[in-house]
């Protein structure tokens, strides 16, 4: 049209324009005559059915029934004139199929979840170890016994991003709290055993909104080791996909088999073909999810680590690692309260209780802090005012033979030692004399000599001089030959022999 527009559209173009679109040079020529008379340059919009908002409401309501959304419109169509009339049912689905995504469909038949299923998700750049941990809850779809009682415990653990390791765990028969976590990120921060040598500090640690995750507690543990915590927006798994597919693979290759698992499948009436399946002691099934995570870590090989396991593929990474001090682990995740304590002469009052240890013994007066575990009340630590730690105190109501026997220990030690102190200043108090045999003054043990009470007199002016003036050196001693300078008003010397001058 723009040849057109100048005079200069041929034949020749026409049938060049036909041969690359596939059509008829006839078909070309019309479609330049119809632009010359309208201007359009695109198809004529054909009247047809389409999706609009109200259609898209119908679906939600008819839970995605094209068939109840068709009733719907015939009937209004029957009640109203003035409306046009309902479209064909095959002409709804074809409406459908072309307005609508797969992803929209099944949303608006089933909710978002559904539509999910249909959405692309970026994968992030592989990195290297201990680039990115993620964590999570996750609730054991099997029941197990506790204390007489069939519960389902939760599951709390942490993966490295780059390897898959599972780096550390903690499971409870309830519902987890942050010492659950805490647990879980002392165990994954050693480098000793079950999970070592896999270990160390992350550089930073996803997780998604889980409040014992972003409990002052732990943000605080982390914070001192400079490990920043990334809170996820609510209900975006794909966002911390490496731990969700965990939380599947442990579902499909290991809970499944349990017995007393929830998701088993039913029979007529929603029951399951043994209903008095005996289930797992809680012990048990710790120790099998144990050996699971021993053989995900040492055996399982992901097809992302192109044949290695995850334990090979840590090991080969040879990116340094940041290590936490043991002195500095052995306290993680402790909790304080701010407040001043002091020690008494029945120990620490903690929570209306008292704590004792060895270590308080002659401590009495002290002030002091308390640290705890959390959901933990049988173990305190207790620093000083500086943060220096000082140890740890039991509970006194709870505590057993043993440690008891250690704070008498402890006292009677102490004792000892006073004892020991007051016998050897009380040999230094006493004064012992010579024993005579004749009528003559006593004389003391130890007595000085006169040269000896020179030679310490002298040395003690030697150290007050140096005290008083570091720069200060002492002359050595004048050699025999050098004859001694006369002061004024003092007699005239012998005559001396020119030698004995020189």
């Amino acid at each position: 049209m723009a040849l057109d527009q100048h005079g200069e559209l041929t034949r020749a173009h026409v049938q060049l324009v036909a041969t690359a679109v596939g059509r008829s040079e006839r078909t070309v020529w019309r479609w330049v005559t119809k632009a010359r008379a309208t201007g359009r340059l695109d198809a004529a919009p054909r009247t047809r059915f389409t999706i609009t908002p109200e259609i898209r409401h119908l679906l939600v309501l008819w839970g995605g029934n094209a068939s109840a959304v068709h009733r719907e419109l015939q009937q209004r169509a029957l009640a109203d004139p003035l409306l046009p009339a309902a479209p064909s049912l095959s002409t709804i689905h074809r409406a459908l199929r072309r307005d609508l995504t797969p992803g929209e469909r099944a949303g608006l038949a089933k909710g978002e979840a559904a539509r999910r299923a249909f959405d692309v998700f970026g994968q992030r750049p592989a990195t290297h170890r201990n680039a990115a941990w993620e964590g999570d809850h996750k609730c054991v779809p099997v029941q197990v016994w506790v204390e007489d009682e069939l519960v389902q415990p939760w599951l709390t653990w942490f993966i490295d991003c780059a390897s898959k390791v599972i780096m550390g765990l903690a499971v409870t028969p309830h519902a987890p709290s942050r010492d659950a976590v805490l647990a879980a990120l002392r165990m994954a921060l050693d480098r000793a055993e079950p999970f070592g040598p896999a270990g160390g500090l992350p550089g930073l640690i996803r997780v998604d909104r889980g409040k014992e995750f972003l409990c002052k507690t732990v943000a605080s543990a982390l914070g001192a080791l400079a490990v920043p915590v990334v809170d996820l927006p609510a209900y975006t798994p794909h966002l911390k996909g490496t731990i969700e597919a965990l939380n599947g693979a442990v579902e499909d290759m290991l809970f499944v088999s349990m017995p007393r698992y929830v998701h088993r499948q039913k029979l007529t009436g929603g029951h399951t073909a043994d209903p008095d399946e005996p289930a797992l002691t809680f012990e048990a099934f710790v120790e099998l999810l144990l050996e699971w995570v021993r053989w995900w870590n040492t055996e399982h090989q992901p097809k992302s680590l192109d044949g290695q396991t995850p334990m090979e593929a840590w090991r080969s990474d040879p990116t340094p690692l940041r290590e936490v001090p043991a002195e500095q682990l052995a306290h993680f995740g402790l909790e304080d309260d701010g407040r001043t304590r002091v020690i008494t002469t029945r120990g620490v009052q903690w929570r209306n209780h008292h704590y004792v240890g060895p270590w308080m013994v002659g401590q009495g007066g002290v002030r002091v802090a308390v640290r705890h575990l959390p959901h933990h009340d049988t173990t305190i630590e207790v620093f000083d005012l500086n943060g220096g730690y000082l140890g740890s105190a039991v509970l006194a109501e709870a505590a057993s033979e043993e440690q008891v026997r250690a704070v008498r220990k402890a006292r009677t030690a102490k004792a000892r030692l006073l004892r020991a102190d007051m016998k050897a200043a009380a040999r230094l108090r006493r004064e012992r004399f010579k024993a005579v045999t004749t009528s003559t003054p006593p004389q003391r043990l130890g007595a000085l000599t006169e040269a000896e009470a020179e030679a310490e007199l002298s040395e003690s002016a030697v150290t007050d001089l140096r005290q008083s003036n570091p720069e200060y050196i002492p002359h050595p001693p004048v050699p025999d030959g050098w004859a001694r300078p006369i002061s004024p008003g003092a007699a005239e010397p012998e005559d001396h022999s020119p030698e004995e001058n020189a």
